[in-house]
């Protein structure tokens, strides 16, 4: 009886803990608000009125950020191009790109099954792995 009560609550464990990486409802409906959404920033300069682009955030069909580009008044400052997993819907792989477009940074994801980081691969441009951050998630009573 005893074994049979630690293995219910062992399936429990593990089955809350998958509820927790589904998306709640509350994370649902910000992405319908921002299906297939597009958000330019504009400045302006007070004195002269000139306007400039300074970001955009694109999301896809299914409401995530998919790319955001930063702006300086020369032109592009930064962009970076997120992937998702399908099934969880957490980022897997971001590339981060220079004024240039030309990839500098690209980092990969994986994931805890109650929904927090686990790891971060950094990767050079060329795809040669330079370091990975391990989280660690420490609870004090």
């Amino acid at each position: 009886m005893k074994r049979a009560n630690m293995l219910l609550c062992l399936i429990l464990l593990v089955a809350g803990m998958s509820a927790q990486s589904l998306l709640t409802p509350e994370t649902l409906a910000r992405r319908e608000k921002r299906k297939n959404l597009t958000v330019k920033e504009w400045n302006t300069d007070n004195k002269t009125k000139t306007r400039w682009l300074d970001h955009v955030t694109v999301y896809d069909a299914e409401g995530r950020k998919v790319e955001e580009t930063e702006y300086a008044t020369y032109g592009q400052r930064e962009r970076t191009t997120y992937e998702y997993d399908n099934q969880t819907g957490k980022v897997t792989k971001e590339v981060v790109y220079n004024d240039r477009n030309k990839p500098v940074r690209i980092r990969k994801y994986e994931w805890n099954d109650n929904g927090t980081k686990a790891k971060q691969y950094n990767y050079l441009p060329n795809g040669k792995l330079y370091s990975v951050k391990v989280f660690e998630y420490v609870f004090n009573d």
